[in-house]
């Protein structure tokens, strides 16, 4: 018997959009009752995400952001394809559309996929956002700090450093304050 060794590479998969989670669920279930994750023919399918991080109420909540809409990725041996089963039983999962290059799927290259994977990698920090952004003039309550219950109005924004700058009334003078974006909540 030749020696078959396995060659892992990426492959791209259409579906449905906005039913990506459900898909690959399907998926990953078909890979692991026919064997095929054991036997190496489908090592890994991913839907690709980056997990966002915004204000939102005075709390940090996590949101991820599906990065290709419609698609996901698969890591499978070049000669999965050959196997007469693999190819229809994962194009054949409802809302699955086709591979890219259809009966034959073709690989993505190794830059593609490096990018998509750093893409999910991007550290949290940088990507937090305000659900709702904080605007020169409005009025905020500090909720947190030494003006506590401090009634104050927006001066400047930092979006980049995640604070504001305030002037609120100490003792009938104005006092500008600098504080992060959670220790203060919009009045509406």
């Amino acid at each position: 018997m030749a020696d078959e060794r396995k060659q892992l590479r990426w492959y791209c998969l259409r579906v449905i959009s906005n039913k990506e989670r459900k898909i690959k669920e399907r998926i990953d279930w078909e890979v692991a009752r026919n064997g095929w994750d054991k036997d190496g023919l489908v090592t890994r399918i991913i839907l690709p995400v980056k997990v966002q991080r915004k204000l939102r109420n005075r709390k940090i909540v996590a949101h991820e952001q599906i990065l290709m809409p419609g698609y996901l990725i698969v890591e499978a041996d070049v000669n999965a394809w050959k196997k007469d089963d693999i190819l229809p039983a994962i194009t054949g999962v409802k809302d699955v559309i086709d591979f890219l290059g259809k009966e034959n799927p073709t690989p993505m290259r190794e830059e593609e996929v490096q990018h998509i994977l750093r893409m999910m990698d991007a550290g949290e920090e940088d990507s937090m956002e305000l659900a709702e952004p904080f605007v020169i003039g409005s009025m905020v309550k500090i909720t947190e700090g030494m003006f506590e219950n401090f009634v104050a109005e927006i001066r400047e924004v930092h979006e980049e450093k995640k604070r504001l700058k305030v002037i609120t009334k100490v003792f009938g003078r104005d006092t500008e304050v600098e504080l992060s974006f959670t220790q203060v909540e919009k009045q509406q």
